[in-house]
């Protein structure tokens, strides 16, 4: 697996990109910290922010609705595609938009969520495991079969069951089946894909299929 120190990220280009945590650590403990995770990946895939989200939760509410809903209509460093938070790491889709936005967005991401979840914890030093890894998509095939691996890890994982997976918050498996408003990925590229939504449904929950192309992307894989 390639780490991004050996990767010089493209604009255009999308990259498969993971982390743990360390010492496979759990980093998501409960509900109240997938929830943190997903507002800040939402808050730092923007190429200005203004101030750091911390500040941002400690202004009174119109305040804070006026920086984010500015924040949220301004460019982005990337555009996630998918995405899987797990208890012990994650995964994401992204595509560059600008110049060092994988590497800017993910250190901000991780940087932020750490410092969270250090103070909330009384927990020191760092939480994840190293420099991330990211590797980049060659093709739509790749595109198609990793954003599945992507949306079926809580199940490969034994978090959940494969029918409970349209109910899996902390991914963007429900914004694909228009289970969700959470707006966090940009699904059009993948969807595109296919013919109809239920079509990438049924591709996901086919896991027989999905056994047989695992082989072709385990190189694109945490495990």
């Amino acid at each position: 697996m390639a780490s991004n120190r050996k990767i010089v990220f493209t604009n255009g280009v999308i990259y498969h990109v993971f982390n743990r945590g360390v010492e496979r650590r759990t980093i998501f403990t409960n509900r109240r910290e997938f929830i943190r995770a997903q507002q800040l990946i939402k808050f730092y895939r923007h190429k200005e922010t203004p101030i750091r989200y911390s500040q941002v939760m400690q202004q009174p509410e119109d305040i804070r609705e006026v920086i984010l809903d500015n924040l949220y209509k301004s460019e982005k460093l990337i555009d996630i595609l998918s995405y899987c938070l797990m208890p012990n790491h994650f995964h994401f889709l992204l595509k560059q938009k600008t110049d060092n936005g994988i590497p800017t967005f993910v250190s901000n991401f991780t940087n932020a969520y750490a410092k969270y979840f250090n103070t909330k914890n009384q927990r020191v030093g760092p939480l994840v495991q190293g420099a991330f890894k990211a590797v980049m998509i060659e093709s739509e095939e790749q595109l198609m079969h990793v954003s599945r691996y992507i949306h079926l890890n809580p199940v490969a994982s034994n978090i959940i069951k494969i029918g409970q997976l349209n109910d899996y918050e902390w991914s963007s498996y429900p914004e694909y089946i228009d289970l969700s408003n959470e707006n966090i990925s940009e699904k059009k590229l993948i969807l595109e894909l296919f013919k109809s939504v239920k079509d990438y449904q049924e591709f996901v929950m086919n896991q027989v299929e999905y056994a047989k192309k695992l082989d072709m992307i385990k190189h694109l894989t945490l495990e």
